[in-house]
Order: C-alpha cells, then structure tokens, then sequence
C-alpha cells in the first residue's frame, strides 16, 4: 500500500510539472501578457526582415505615460541642470558623464504589446540641445528585458530577437537619412556597420500618443551584428572613449566578457602602438602593431570615412566607435553613430587648428596633416609611407568602385522617398516634435546631400586620380 502511494503521488507531481506552462506565453499562468510567442518577445534568431526593413518604414509606439515622464524629467534636470524646454542652461564643464535612467515602458508593434520594456533617453549634445528647446522627439534606447529582476515574466524578453534599439531623431540632420546612408556605405564597401531602418515612433507622454516622428533605428554591435557580419562574438566588444594615445581601463568600455578583467588585447595594442621602434624600424614597428591590431581595416575604413566626411569621430572626437577582438583578425574596427557624417568639406590639405584641430568641426583633410601626436592612430598613419600608400589605394577603390555619382543619388533619392509622407504634409513632423527649422528645409537637403558627393568626388579625383 505505501509503495502505491508513493507512486501515485510520483505520477501526480510529474503531471503537474508537465502540465505547468511558460508564463510569459500562457496568459492565465499570471502573466497579463497573450502575445508572448518565441518568434516576436523570446531570444530566438534575429528577425532582421521584420526589425530593419529595407524598403519601408515600421511604425512603433511607446506608452511612456505621466509619471514616468515626470520622472524623466526630475532625472535629466539633474544631469543637465536645466528643465524641460527651460531655453537656458548647457553641458557642465567636461560633458555629462552619467547616463540616464531607465523608466519602464510598454512597447507596441504590428499589434503586439511588449512590457516593462527598459526605455532612456541616450546622447550629450544632442539631447542637450532637444531638451532645453523642449522637443519631444528626443533620442532614445530600448532595453527590453532590462527589468527582468523586478518583473521576472519577462525574463529573457527581445524584440523578434534583438535585446535593444537605438533611436536616433536626426537632431542635426535636415535630410534625416545620414545615419541609415552611412551605415549602408560602409557595409557596401566591406566594412561591418550596424543595420538601421527607419520607424515612425508615437509617444505617450501622459496625454495620448505624439506623433514624434521620423526615428533612424540602430543595432547595437554587441547585440548580433557582430555574430552576423564577423561569424563569431566571443572576442572582447569595447565601445571607447579613449584617443589610444595611453591606455586607461575606464576609457575602455566592455560590452560583454566583463567578469574576466582581462584588458590585455587593448593594452598591448596601444604599447605596440606606442613603442620607440616607430622611429628606429619602421618594419618592426608596423609588425608589432598588426600583432594586436588589424590595421588594413581600419585603413579602409579611414580611407572611407574621410572621403564622406565625419567629423565626430575618432581623430577629432574620442568616441563612436567600437572595437571587436576577433580571434584572427584581432582588434576590428567599427563605426558607430554617423548621423552627422557627409556635411562639410575639409579640403585635401589641412591648417592648424582646423580638420583635427582644436574646434575645427569640420573633419580630417585628406591629407590627415593637420592631425598632431594627440591622436597617434591617425598621425602614425598619416606618417608612415607604407601605411598611407595603402590608406591611398583604398580610398582610390572607395571612389572608383562604390563611391559614384549616380549610385549614391539613387541612394539618396530612396530614402528620401520613402520617408516623405512621414516628414512633410499634414500627416508629417509638426512643431515641437520635429528638429526642421521647417517642412522646406527637409526638401532642399536632399539637394545639399547630392552636391556634397559632388563636391567629395572632385577632390578625391584629384588626391587619387
């Protein structure tokens, strides 16, 4: 008789476990949420067809709601020291150095609602700039299982895949298509760059939906991208904010592996970097950096980013860029944030104090002789001969092969069509939720970008016939 019992309570408890369901997928097992399925709120495969569209524009809300953004605001105030729409008040001396909070959300897509998704606002100037103006189209990140510990159901959440987005407004972006022509220049001509797409992003800051409008959605690196477009992610991710000219382990910003304290791929590389050698053996020295380094990489993407121009990068700025550690190639460069890439012009030789000068936002001459000893990865090159032949031929491929005239017209004109609808008319960006100065300086950009490839193409023609 005991023996009996026991077996049925064995066979009771296993048809309880059996019968128990996932949660976040059956919405009677205490979770509010139906819509949970593997493919659209589990970390499945990636869904880049459904999250970077490349032939339309997705639409996303967020339901912010009243106290939530009362509290972003209290939070920013006393990052920035100045309130909402406030028009006074700038960066503290040195930037500000800590990151906004995350508030949760409820994110919706194509009729599927994610919860207690992580949403901050993200950026320094940019965000500065928005918030004392009081613009509501603000930058923004989404983390979707970042409260997990305090909501264990969404424990392992992703959006059809992905952990998190980020958005960009195009703040100082009258075209609103630099960051996603970028990215696709540089992904064209051979060098890994997160995939974007473009959303239409509705708000409810407490009173309803906002139409905020156009937003350029970014992967981040250490999500897939590099699994995608390397084959592999075990390596150390870092996202810098350093000028290589010394290592300092704060600047270096781990994006995975952090447990093992183990920075030596970076320190060795900027000592490589960094050894007399430069000015004894040449050959031993260019040896020694492409131990740590791949150098010919980040000679093409130099080669790439000074024929488009983007100043707000490394060589002028010490930030938007990242490094991977891949196990043959080792350090890799990677590009990140160009929303204010393909404006200005710096011309084929460089002045003092501009290009990469102090305040001369204007980027780096082709030449790159104006970049001092501040910024070695850029001034070794620009002054090794072997080196900068290479920096030369691949910028000459650059412009013969990918850079044309009417290819990047096409581009342009794409991208530009298919967000029109969304950004001028009635149905487009209105006051208060748009950066246009107005409507007429969205259509007049498409122009200024079409002439800066012209403009580009002529001096490229004449530093590398």
């Amino acid at each position: 008789m005991k023996k009996w019992l026991i077996f049925l309570f064995a066979v009771l408890l296993t048809a309880n476990w059996a019968c128990r369901k996932d949660p976040r997928k059956d919405p009677t097992g205490g979770n509010p949420n139906p819509d949970w399925t593997d493919a659209s709120h589990g970390n499945s495969a990636h869904d880049y067809a459904t999250v970077f569209p490349q032939e339309s524009v997705n639409e996303l809300e967020i339901h912010l709601g009243a106290d939530n953004w009362t509290a972003v605001q209290a939070n920013v105030k006393a990052l920035y020291g100045s309130a909402f729409g406030a028009g006074i008040g700038g960066l503290p001396p040195g930037g500000v150095t800590a990151e906004p909070d995350y508030f949760p959300v409820t994110v919706k897509f194509r009729g599927k609602a994610w919860n207690n998704v992580g949403f901050r606002l993200k950026g320094n100037s940019t965000l500065n700039t928005a918030w004392r103006s009081g613009i509501y189209k603000l930058p923004f990140r989404l983390n979707f299982d970042k409260f997990a510990a305090q909501f264990p159901e969404i424990t392992d959440q992703h959006f059809y895949g992905f952990n998190g987005l980020s958005f960009s407004p195009g703040a100082k972006d009258n075209s609103l298509i630099r960051e996603k022509i970028t990215a696709d220049i540089f992904r064209k001509a051979g060098v890994p760059a997160p995939q974007t797409a473009f959303y239409k992003v509705f708000i409810d800051f407490g009173a309803g939906l906002k139409y905020c409008g156009i937003y350029c959605a970014v992967e981040f690196p250490e999500d897939n991208m590099i699994k995608a477009q390397f084959g592999q992610e075990s390596g150390n991710i870092y996202k810098p904010e350093s000028k290589l000219a010394s290592f300092i382990m704060s600047e270096f910003d781990k994006k995975n592996n952090e447990t093992a304290a183990d920075f030596s791929d970076v320190s060795n590389f900027i000592k490589a970097l960094q050894a007399p050698l430069r000015s004894t053996d040449t050959a031993a020295w260019r040896k020694g950096v492409e131990t740590y380094f791949d150098m010919d990489h980040f000679l093409k993407y130099l080669a790439i980013n000074n024929s488009i121009v983007n100043w707000d990068t490394y060589g002028l700025m010490a930030h938007n860029y990242y490094l991977y550690n891949h196990s043959s190639r080792k350090l890799t460069w990677i590009p990140w944030d160009n929303n204010e890439a393909l404006t200005k012009s710096p011309g084929i030789t460089g002045t003092a104090g501009g290009g990469g000068g102090p305040g001369g936002m204007t980027g780096l001459s082709l030449r790159m002789n104006e970049v001092g000893t501040a910024w070695p990865l850029i001034n070794f090159v620009a002054n090794d001969g072997v080196y900068f032949n290479r920096y030369k031929t691949h910028m000459r491929d650059f412009k013969n092969t990918f850079f044309k005239q009417a290819d990047m017209d096409n581009l342009i004109e794409k991208y530009h069509t298919m967000i029109t609808p969304f950004v001028v008319g009635a149905e487009g960006e209105q006051p208060k939720y748009t950066h246009l100065s107005s409507q007429n300086a969205f259509v007049a950009e498409k122009v200024n970008l079409k002439t800066h490839i012209s403009n580009r193409l002529t001096l490229l023609n004449q530093f590398v016939p």
